[in-house]
């Protein structure tokens, strides 16, 4: 049968009807008295319903979103919306948001994210990005400052909506915004999305139909002081130089911030695994190509966020620059040619947990705070994802 996977989220109950129609022969031929109800009751519960009502009832509340998009939203042109990427700032124009776009780009899923005052901190981050990016590294440090500068305004706004989803970037991104506060402004509120009814595998807001933001928009909630505090233990332990506190929080429950534990949780998995060196992001490549030998770069990173990620956190240009050192290093562990990524010797035996890759990598690494230097004693997590001290090399 074939699925037609929805990925904006915004669903035709016509269509619906008429899959529903389409598939009563086959129950018919499985069971004479099969009814058009019970067809229904099965694309429903594909498209992750419990019942044809219940999808039913999920359409209308759409339609009645996207035909009233300033619903109980009359003030809305004092509203700054923020999120970590420029993907749905022209969505949210669609969807008839009349508030003011603001946006903090910093991927603090990668590179080192250290405790440093701010005027370093933003040097270095400038620095990763414009390296990383290949970006020019005065524009990358301009932009920077300027959503920085932005950011700090976040006290005194007179409306913000911070608008997330529940992987690392995102919820890295929230923890840092809630970290510059002392308290709870008195309208600083939080859109927060893991799923979305109908789509099989939701990546991220950014795929959303703008029909499916005004939906969305009734579900925003106060952030209170709770979570306030939460993000700046939260925060400082992701700076820290050592996992320990981070991990502390990750392995817990944060009800303050329902997304964050998983969110850390993932990302202490960018960590080197104490059997082979490797990140997750790095485990689950080097996995696919061995399986499926070799492809191009576009191609795994498909790959990962259709079926292999738990937690999909990495845009393709993110990926492609976690990709460099396994292949840039002295001693490699895939090998770029016409066909695309091949392991290579190393990067099976590592694979295998017969070599253990930070004994071969030449580049240095950060997880938030934490840095992986090639030689030196460094952290890693064992199998119950806690971090532990590898200060001992065998040569």
């Amino acid at each position: 049968m074939s699925h037609h996977f929805n990925t904006d989220g915004r669903l035709n109950l016509e269509q619906q009807r008429k899959r529903a129609k389409e598939l009563l022969p086959r129950l018919k031929a499985q069971d004479p008295s099969a009814t058009l109800s019970q067809a229904q009751w099965q694309i429903a519960k594909q498209l992750g319903f419990s019942s044809w009502p219940k999808l039913k009832a999920h359409v209308d509340a759409i339609d009645f979103a996207a035909r009233h998009p300033d619903f109980e939203a009359c003030d809305e042109a004092r509203t700054t919306h923020w999120r970590c990427g420029n993907d749905i700032a022209h969505s949210l124009q669609l969807a008839g948001f009349k508030g003011r776009f603001q946006m903090l780009s910093d991927p603090l899923c990668m590179g080192p994210v250290p405790d440093l005052p701010r005027a370093d901190y933003q040097a270095l981050r400038a620095t990763f990005i414009s390296q990383a990016f290949a970006m020019d590294a005065g524009d990358a440090a301009r932009r920077l400052a300027d959503e920085y500068t932005q950011l700090a305004s976040l006290a005194n706004a007179e409306h913000s909506v911070l608008w997330c989803e529940a992987d690392a970037y995102d919820q890295l991104f929230l923890i840092r915004a809630l970290a510059g506060l002392e308290r709870a402004p008195q309208r600083l509120e939080l859109i927060e999305v893991d799923r979305i009814p109908g789509v099989q595998r939701f990546i991220g807001i950014g795929q959303l139909a703008p029909d499916v933001l005004a939906w969305l928009w009734p579900q925003r909630r106060l952030i209170d002081d709770d979570a306030v505090q939460l993000a700046k233990r939260a925060w400082a332990a992701y700076c820290a130089s050592s996992p320990v506190e981070w991990a502390a929080l990750a392995h817990g429950t944060q009800p303050a911030l329902p997304f964050l534990a998983p969110a850390l949780l993932r990302q202490l998995q960018e960590l080197p695994g104490a059997r082979d060196g490797l990140s997750l992001t790095e485990r689950l490549t080097l996995g696919y190509l061995a399986e499926a030998g070799p492809k191009p770069a576009g191609r795994v990173f498909a790959e990962l966020m259709a079926k292999r990620e738990p937690l999909p956190f990495l845009g393709d240009m993110m990926f492609y620059a976690l990709l460099r050192p396994l292949i840039d290093g002295a001693a490699p562990l895939l090998a770029e040619t016409e066909v695309g990524l091949v392991l290579t010797e190393l990067g099976r035996a590592v694979l295998d947990g017969q070599a253990y890759w930070l004994e071969h990598a030449s580049h240095e690494r950060w997880v938030g705070g934490t840095r992986i230097a090639p030689g030196q004693p460094h952290w890693m997590l064992n199998e119950q994802l806690q971090p532990v001290l590898n200060s001992h090399y065998q040569h």
